[in-house]
């Protein structure tokens, strides 16, 4: 029988990534997959996105394929307001 551990809530900590390195992944993860939403939700294409957003068509692919290392958390920040959505951090 394989062992099954439950999660934290934060894949990167259950991973062994530092606290503060988990913390941030996990951050931009969120924000990728709001922005791949927002994105989905208004039925914009690469191009569209890319124009809302202000950024080439190919870091709009980068986006919606989960390429997260090419995005600081600055970035993502910063499209996600683009895009209308509004940037909550909550501290527990």
């Amino acid at each position: 029988m394989e062992k099954i551990t439950e999660s934290s809530g934060n894949v990167f900590a259950d991973l062994d990534f530092s606290a503060e390195e988990s913390a941030l992944l996990a951050m931009r993860a969120e924000l990728m997959a709001r922005l791949r939403e927002t994105i989905a939700e208004r039925g914009w294409t690469q191009t569209e996105a890319a124009s809302h957003l202000g950024i080439g068509q190919s870091r709009v692919s980068d986006l919606v394929r989960g390429k997260w290392e090419k995005f600081s958390l600055d970035m993502l920040v910063t499209l996600a307001t683009r895009a209308g959505r509004k940037v909550v951090v909550a501290i527990a």
